[in-house]
């Protein structure tokens, strides 16, 4: 949403992605055994009658959005209270022979986050995972167009979920995150983008923003389509995630409180000079600001073909969108006053 006309922070992935989520904290390991001709509802009802798993309903989605559910194989598989849904799932679809250690990186995150995520695992230590990913090209990992120097890997690091043997190095799980967006951002999608005016590093910065910004999938590519619109008209992006990045970049070392996104943000915030506020700076950020999912990317190689130059949130996980600074400010006054 853009700057003056609107108090509210930008609406963040929503939907399945804030259900699936761990049970708890709690990494202890549990035997769990799918007996033989258990469905995909009875095991998701066990799962969760045992504490593993938050919602019988969100397993069934991810079981059936995934198209795995013949692939649960009965046997014992090791879990834990403190796996997503989706890493559960993934363990169960691997087949019980499987004892590697399951990472999922959502769409989205930021590169701190990921590592976090990496050392609850016990994989390594966050600050190694962290040193790999700030080295950016220099770090010497498998990727066709490695970022430009002096930038990191931030947004180069595929969202998916992975499994790396027991015993792997963090190395080891970036390499496979890096082969990963080589393999799903395809040479087609990288022409598309290209037919935009946009380098590869360009296109992930702006499909990283897309993705902090769309909370329903299907807007990704009208969004897309306002900040390229805008690029063009050399107008600043006024992207609230941008600032919510710089923000919490800047004080990260520090316990601020809000964690690794701000979502509050102050006129002081907006003012901020930092290269990453989009509100002060003209043109795209230097880099990206999280991992942006495939479906991000696709709208900024392929967006929606509009003029819109604004959008504001609903308050519902849509957006209403406007051509002019009238209609826009109508929309403010419709929907957030």
């Amino acid at each position: 949403m853009f700057g003056g006309l609107s108090s509210v922070p930008s609406m963040v992935r929503g939907g399945l992605g804030q259900l699936d989520t761990a049970v708890s904290d709690d990494p202890r390991k549990v035997t769990f055994t799918v007996k033989p001709g258990q469905s995909a509802i009875q095991v998701g009802e066990e799962l969760h009658q045992l504490g593993l798993i938050r919602s019988p309903l969100t397993f069934r989605t991810i079981v059936e959005s995934r198209g795995v559910g013949a692939k649960i194989e009965s046997g014992d598989y090791e879990l834990s209270p403190s796996m997503t849904t989706g890493e559960v799932v993934a363990v169960l679809s691997k087949g019980a022979s499987r004892s590697g250690i399951i990472v999922t990186i959502p769409e989205g995150w930021r590169a701190e986050q990921a590592a976090q995520k990496v050392e609850a695992t016990g994989i390594g230590r966050a600050d190694d995972v962290l040193g790999l990913i700030r080295a950016g090209a220099h770090a010497g990992l498998p990727l066709t167009e490695p970022p430009p120097p002096g930038t990191s890997l931030e947004g180069y690091l595929f969202p998916e979920t992975y499994e790396v043997a027991k015993g792997a190095t963090p190395r080891t799980l970036i390499e496979m995150m890096t082969r990963q967006f080589d393999k799903a951002v395809s040479p087609r999608l990288r022409q598309q983008a290209a037919g935009r005016g946009l380098t590869l590093h360009q296109a992930v910065t702006l499909a990283s923003i897309v993705e902090r910004e769309a909370a329903i999938p299907a807007e990704q590519p009208i969004i897309a389509s306002v900040y390229l619109n805008r690029l063009k008209q050399n107008m600043p992006l006024q992207a609230d995630p941008t600032v919510q990045f710089a923000v919490a970049n800047a004080n990260l070392a520090e316990a601020v409180g809000f964690g690794y996104w701000k979502r509050e943000l102050s006129g002081t915030d907006l003012r901020s000079l930092s290269p990453y506020n989009t509100y002060v700076q003209r043109g795209l950020p230097p880099g990206p600001i999280c991992s942006p999912g495939l479906s991000a990317l696709e709208a900024v190689a392929n967006p929606a073909e509009t003029e819109f130059l604004f959008f504001v949130a609903k308050g519902d996980g849509t957006h209403v969108f406007a051509k002019t600074d009238t209609e826009h400010a109508a929309n403010v006054n419709r929907y957030q006053r």
